[in-house]
């Protein structure tokens, strides 16, 4: 299949089964998507090649695009391309017109969190009902004489480094804390001895909120 951009949606050649994309680094995610789409849509299987130079480095943005498009290739993937997408560019105004935001400000998941409070006080004030607010997860203070951090030689930019200190902070149980590492390990290689001393601060977090333990210090 030889196309331009313009080839998204609506195309449907069932025998084109390989797809070659070159500067893939340049494209939205929903054009990877879409293109990666256009092949194996028979009982051929498909092979979709994304191509970048490899002497330039990616940005963060290109980097995420490909990364998710790498990641999720199973069908019915599309649900979580889009959320990644919309983690990306940010979300919008949801009562307004601004199609791009600044949901990096607030993180991801706190802001679909907010909005589902908020639709959900809405709906319950409609219906004559109370909203019961769920319980937070207690705050845990620990003060500890440990190098736990992620050096900046590991992940050198900042936002990414944030981003992975937000997901650790946020881990509700060993599941989301050994999906953090699994995906640091597969991104910038082998977790260095502070960061796995930050782990461990994490899952110290996680027992301290297990059996109520809010400070622990040394």
């Amino acid at each position: 299949l030889v196309c331009t951009t313009i080839v998204e949606t609506g195309l449907d050649i069932s025998n084109a089964n390989t797809l070659i994309v070159e500067r893939a680094d340049t494209f939205g995610l929903s054009q990877l998507h879409q293109l990666r789409g256009r092949v194996g849509r028979s009982r051929e299987r498909g092979y979709a090649y994304f191509l970048y130079p490899r002497e330039m480095p990616l940005t963060e943005t290109a980097y995420d695009r490909l990364a998710t498009i790498a990641q999720n290739n199973e069908l019915g993937a599309g649900m979580a391309v889009a959320l990644k997408d919309l983690e990306i560019r940010g979300a919008g105004n949801v009562l307004g017109v601004e199609q791009s935001g600044h949901v990096a400000g607030v993180g991801f998941d706190l802001y679909v969190r907010l909005v589902g409070e908020a639709v959900e006080a809405y709906r319950a004030a409609a219906d004559g009902k109370t909203v019961t607010t769920p319980e937070e997860p207690k705050d845990v203070r620990i003060d500890l004489p440990v190098d736990a951090h992620l050096p900046p030689d590991y992940i050198a930019s900042d936002r990414l480094r944030l981003e992975a200190y937000r997901r650790l902070a946020a881990a509700a149980d060993d599941a989301a804390v050994n999906a953090v590492i699994e995906e640091l390990t597969d991104r910038y290689g082998p977790l260095p001895e502070p960061a796995r001393r930050l782990v461990a601060v994490a899952r110290l977090r996680l027992l301290c909120r297990q059996y109520g333990v809010t400070d622990v210090a040394a």
